[in-house]
């Protein structure tokens, strides 16, 4: 599969600079992706999508060798959130693969958070939609790229 056409779409928008990053196919998990591709766990992006109490979602965007603290989250939120089902998740991201997200929520009409963390790495590697190609981001195209998002701390690393 090439890469989404929400993302290839948000990429044109915005004329992001990115470098395509094949790897072995690898339908893991995203740590596992990271080290298939020979990339740092904390550079690369991962998307959690999440069910609010209202039904609506929200996509958590945090490094793939962090997990999401759905206590801290609930606090910062004021709202208790739960994961979204496959079906859901499915649903939305529509022209991805499942389990290859890519981190643009808003591309897709989504309230997005995202880890500080990673708005301040030098590059970041996002899923393209499919199971073997990452796309490596300079740091400050990521951060354009993401820059409706709102940022959080409420990960903790694996």
């Amino acid at each position: 599969m090439p890469i989404a056409a929400t993302l290839t779409e948000q990429l044109q928008r915005y004329a992001i600079l990115f470098e395509s990053h094949p790897h072995p196919y690898s339908p893991s998990s995203s740590a596992r992706i990271a080290q298939a591709a020979h990339v740092p766990g904390h550079q690369l992006a991962k998307a959690v999508v999440l069910k609010r109490s209202d039904d609506s979602y929200l996509v958590m965007v945090l490094p793939a060798d962090h997990r999401i603290q759905l206590g801290r989250l609930h606090l910062m939120l004021n709202e208790r959130v739960g994961l979204a089902t496959e079906t859901e998740v499915r649903e939305l991201f529509h022209d991805c693969d499942p389990g290859a997200l890519v981190p643009t929520g808003a591309a897709y009409g989504i309230k997005t958070l995202i880890d500080r963390r990673l708005l301040a790495e030098p590059c970041v590697f996002i899923e393209s939609g499919d199971h073997q190609t990452l796309l490596k981001l300079p740091g400050k195209e990521f951060c354009r790229l993401m820059a409706s998002a709102q940022p959080v701390e409420a990960v903790k690393h694996l």
